[in-house]
């Protein structure tokens, strides 16, 4: 099965090794997907549940569309989304906070799929910092979040950016297992070259950076993707399982409740 996540992931742990992620997985055909985000900003928030392909077909993802989605929270806020088609589900008043637990139940098909996420507190994303070194006589971009990780261990984080809007967009993770408690050294790797189409970034593109406080099962889920695209495992292949999910009853996919913060950055 392709990527059933329909995303190309770019993921960083503490190296400095970037990755495209056209991931191949388990051939589990038929299987449900769910792909669920609650945040701290305004909603609308969104869940997509569609069905895994095998790897061989296109990607062409069936949608489900007669699912009973419900989020709650642990002061009994809930609320029923409404379907807008796609296999996209839409909440209408639902509000997101940092420190409460949402729980996702999904209906479909029969089953019941269940999920729970905590959303951490957020971290001040104060902003970004450019470098650049050089890669075969051609200089090479880098940007530095720039935020101080709590003195807490335990912190997580993802960072998704693209460059001057496109639709691609790249993810690096960090935790804090390195530098607990220290302003953060680890720097996002911006396109350097074009063997898998990334357009090389340049003097004047606009970078847009989102920076996500995630909590430890969606941190374990971007993690595996990085190992399954060749980080680890024997030879560097691919290996023939999936992320782990934080959905029961086999589902696949995650269901995040993390913080948001924006920055954007022109290179010079």
């Amino acid at each position: 099965m392709k990527n059933i996540f329909l995303i190309i992931l770019s993921l960083f742990i503490i190296t400095s090794c970037e990755k495209e992620i056209d991931l191949n997985l388990d051939d589990k055909s038929g299987q449900i997907v769910i792909e669920a985000n609650i945040t701290d900003q305004a909603g609308p928030y969104f869940v997509k549940i569609t069905k895994s392909v095998a790897f061989t077909q296109a990607n062409e993802y069936p949608a489900i569309e007669n699912a009973t989605v419900t989020l709650t929270d642990d002061l009994g806020q809930t609320e029923i989304l409404e379907y807008i088609g796609n296999g996209n589900y839409q909440t209408s008043t639902f509000l997101g906070q940092s420190g409460r637990t949402y729980t996702l139940k999904v209906l479909a098909e029969g089953k019941e799929y269940l999920a729970q996420s905590k959303m951490p507190e957020a971290v001040e994303f104060e902003g970004l910092e450019q470098d650049s070194f050089m890669v075969g006589g051609e200089t090479s971009y880098t940007l530095l979040p720039v935020f101080t990780d709590p003195s807490a261990l335990g912190n997580r984080y993802l960072f998704s950016y693209n460059v001057n809007n496109r639709t691609k967009k790249n993810f690096q993770e960090f935790s804090d297992n390195v530098n607990n408690g220290m302003p953060n050294q680890r720097p996002l790797i911006l396109p350097n070259d074009d063997e898998d189409g990334s357009v090389k970034v340049k003097v004047g593109d606009t970078i847009n950076v989102e920076m996500q406080c995630i909590d430890e099962k969606v941190y374990l889920f971007y993690s595996a993707l990085l190992q399954l695209s060749g980080g680890g495992g024997p030879g560097g292949g691919i290996t023939p399982t999936n992320p782990p999910s934080n959905i029961s009853n086999g589902a696949l996919g995650y269901f995040s409740a993390h913080t948001v913060r924006f920055k954007t950055a022109v290179i010079e």
